[in-house]
């Protein structure tokens, strides 16, 4: 080992050494905030992990300078290694990623909301200071039309929409008004079929009130539908699901329903795991016909795929909320990492369309706007 250390140049093995330190920290930050841990252990790792990332510049100089012994010689080659080699093929998968090829036709429109409003939104909240630092987009909602075409649509179904809210954070900041407005906005183009809310719906003790005067709002031709998600589940999340029944929502959680749209049979699924267990049991559900599943995580996609689901939403992740360019996004709480940070993927059977999200617990968005999304079906070929 410290043959192979002398071989290397000093200011490279530094270089390599804090971009590994760096990476495998963030990717077990990712993988550790998609488990069901309680938050207030999660909120301690986070505020040791983050001052480690940041030392570890000055950490390596220090230790290739001094020289701290054996077992930092084997840290810093095992950094070296991943910073340098690991990290690099990992971020070209990540570039390398295909949208699904069902995703056939998108239209987007971003909306600054403060223009809507004629001020700016920042409500009471306690991170309220933060949307009005530079640059930040937290305000600047994008309202997306998706177009995915399916061969194995019912003929009846061309044209279905479901527009997909998901993580709404109703925690001050932005204020009320704020997601009032942005509710309004779904419907200028008027009700669609469907609704899918998938969950992080209220994230205080006090916000709950708020439900019903945001998605009460809401207006569908067929079904409004939800879930819960991890902040749901920190929030007496009975209280979530009164209110959302009292706006009109069929609340799921991790069970399905059968109902008829245009004359056809369509399985709805919820699945709110893994912070309300490990997910729906499905053998009693109807073989065969569409399933749509609301998730509020995109790791549930290989239960998916097992379950056969042809259309699955989630949300979750907010894209990372804070992108940098050409790298992308770096904290994503899922197990996949960034793998699934916002987008429309395809793993056979299933496609997924994961949301950036309407908010956030912390209300700071770079290079990643809020998102909206309208999803039109189209029965066809996708090529």
């Amino acid at each position: 080992m410290d043959e192979l250390l002398a071989r290397i140049p000093g200011p490279l093995l530094w270089l390599g050494a804090t971009l590994g330190h760096a990476f495998w920290i963030t990717v077990a930050l990712n993988v550790l905030f998609a488990q069901p841990f309680h938050y207030r252990l999660l909120r301690t790792v986070r505020k040791i992990a983050f001052p480690s990332i940041l030392a570890g510049p000055a950490f390596f100089a220090l230790g290739l300078a001094l020289d701290f012994g054996a077992l930092f010689r084997a840290y810093a080659l095992l950094c070296f290694v991943l910073g340098l080699g690991v990290a690099p093929i990992c971020q070209i998968l990540y570039w390398s990623r295909r949208t699904a090829p069902q995703l056939t036709a998108q239209t987007s429109q971003r909306v600054d909301m403060t223009q809507v409003l004629g001020y700016v939104p920042s409500g009471e909240g306690r991170d309220a200071p933060k949307c009005l630092w530079p640059g930040n987009q937290v305000f600047q909602v994008e309202f997306n039309e998706k177009v995915l075409t399916l061969p194995q649509l019912p003929a009846a179904w061309d044209g279905l929409t479901i527009l997909h809210l998901t993580d709404l954070h109703l925690c001050g900041s932005p204020d009320k008004s704020f997601h009032q407005a942005v509710i309004d906005r779904c419907l200028a183009q008027g009700a669609p079929d469907l609704v899918a809310m998938t969950g992080d719906v209220a994230d205080s003790d006090r916000h709950h009130t708020w439900i019903v005067p945001v998605l009460g709002r809401l207006r569908w031709n067929l079904a409004g539908f939800a879930i819960l998600g991890n902040h749901d589940h920190y929030y007496d999340p009975m209280v979530t699901r009164r209110r959302l029944h009292a706006a009109g929502f069929d609340v799921l959680g991790n069970a399905w329903r059968q109902i008829d749209v245009r004359g056809q049979p369509m399985t709805v699924i919820g699945h709110e795991g893994p912070w309300f267990g490990a997910g729906p049991d499905l053998s009693d559900c109807p073989a065969g016909g569409f399933r749509l599943c609301l998730s509020h995580s995109p790791d549930s996609i290989a239960w998916a795929r097992r379950a056969r689901i042809d259309l699955m939403l989630a949300g979750h992740v907010h894209g990372g909320q804070i992108r940098l360019p050409l790298l992308g996004s770096i904290i994503v709480p899922s197990k996949y990492s960034r793998q699934y940070d916002a987008g429309t993927f395809y793993r056979d059977p299933t496609v997924m369309h994961v949301s950036r999200g309407v908010a956030g617990q912390h209300p700071l968005r770079y290079l990643c706007p809020p998102e909206v999304t309208r999803i039109v079906l189209r029965r066809g070929s996708s090529g």
